[in-house]
């Protein structure tokens, strides 16, 4: 027996038994609970596609889902845009610039709960001082989670204070990985700084932006606390997305068969989403 073969998957055996028990399992028993169904004593028989065809026929379900898309199609061009962004202003390194960065990143240190209960405070629209600042310099009170058409905004906003600098951490070690002979070539050659931006850095960084872009989606489409904590899937249901969904099917309804068929249903669309971004954000040699 070669032992020297085995070696790195005796290293790897915990991370792979945790990866197995917390990721792998819970998908099994979530795709295999979304064929159950609860009876009038609570005991769980098997109901085939029923959970399916109930949602396919239900109203609450498409909104949700019409929601959770509008929802991800705003977000994640706008954090990975934003990342990028706050990466190239902060790459070149210069006096005080580790302020800057540790401003950046300081969200990364407040948990999602914790974030959604600071800005339920903040932005109260009647005691909150983001309010307050409004009507001093004359704007006037803004409802922000409480109205139906500033809700889904706010919480755009919210995530986005949180996710920006840590898709910026991923995409500042891209930046820093592009070799310096390559963009000292291109000024030789009298590339001008949009030429360089263009022509050099972006072709460069397109697999990390496709990392960042996919790792976003992923986590933005099971976007939950500050639903939860700041709107209740509301006003008027205009915050309900698959995930909250999932949970009020489960928790107020008590029916644990429909919430696992959304939630299955939301992974094979989340697993859909995710090929294509690696398709569009392919390099031309990984085509090849």
């Amino acid at each position: 027996m070669n032992y020297s073969r085995w070696t790195p998957f005796l290293f790897l055996a915990p991370a792979l038994a945790g990866l197995a028990v917390f990721r792998f399992a819970p998908i099994v028993v979530a795709g295999a609970g979304s064929f159950s169904g609860m009876t009038l004593t609570g005991a769980l028989e098997f109901a085939g596609l029923e959970n399916y065809r109930w949602l396919l026929t239900d109203p609450a379900f498409w909104d949700s889902l019409r929601i959770t898309l509008i929802f991800n199609l705003i977000i994640n061009p706008l954090q990975l845009a934003l990342a990028f962004l706050l990466a190239m202003l902060i790459f070149q390194p210069g006096r005080g610039i580790w302020v800057y960065r540790t401003l950046l990143v300081l969200p990364m240190a407040v948990s999602t709960g914790l974030s959604a209960v600071l800005f339920k405070l903040v932005l109260d629209p009647n005691l909150g001082p983001l309010n307050g600042i409004l009507e001093w310099a004359g704007i006037g009170a803004q409802p922000f989670y409480r109205a139906a058409e500033q809700a889904m905004g706010t919480l755009i906003g919210i995530a986005t204070w949180k996710g920006a600098g840590y898709w910026m951490l991923f995409l500042l070690a891209g930046l820093h990985a592009i070799p310096a002979s390559v963009q000292e070539a291109a000024m030789i050659d009298g590339a001008t700084p949009w030429q360089r931006f263009r022509l050099v850095t972006l072709p460069l960084m397109r697999r990390p932006m496709a990392f960042v872009l996919v790792a976003d989606t992923a986590i933005n489409f099971l976007f939950f606390a500050p639903v939860y904590i700041l709107t209740g899937g509301g006003p008027n249901g205009a915050t309900s997305v698959l995930m909250f969904e999932a949970y009020r099917s489960a928790f107020t309804f008590s029916d644990i068969g429909r919430a696992l068929a959304i939630s299955s249903f939301l992974l094979a669309i989340l697993a859909v989403i995710i090929v294509l971004e690696f398709r569009l954000m392919r390099s031309p040699e990984d085509r090849r």
